[in-house]
């Protein structure tokens, strides 16, 4: 689970598996596997970050939980997508 902020202000805390595709337009954009859609205050890069660090925390044997891997060698990150590469379980 993340936190973060919808453009209103409000806090909202979503399970990181459900992100299908993150994308700056200019606000950042979340497209949830079932189609929803969320706009929040944090970047790409800081949902981004987020998540890896969720997992590391959750999965230790999870790519990158012992090391810091940058967002882009774990989402396939182009101008305004980022898109998730790790395998969803």
């Amino acid at each position: 689970m993340i936190e973060l902020t919808r453009l209103n202000g409000t806090s909202i805390v979503l399970n990181s598996d459900l992100i299908k595709t993150a994308e700056a337009s200019p606000d950042t954009m979340l497209t949830l596997i079932n189609g929803e859609k969320l706009i929040v205050r944090e970047t790409c890069a800081e949902v981004s970050e987020r998540v890896l660090a969720y997992g590391r925390a959750c999965w230790p044997q999870w790519p990158g939980a012992r090391r810091r891997e940058s967002c882009t060698e774990l989402f396939h990150c182009q101008p305004g997508r980022c898109r998730p590469t790790r395998p969803r379980t």
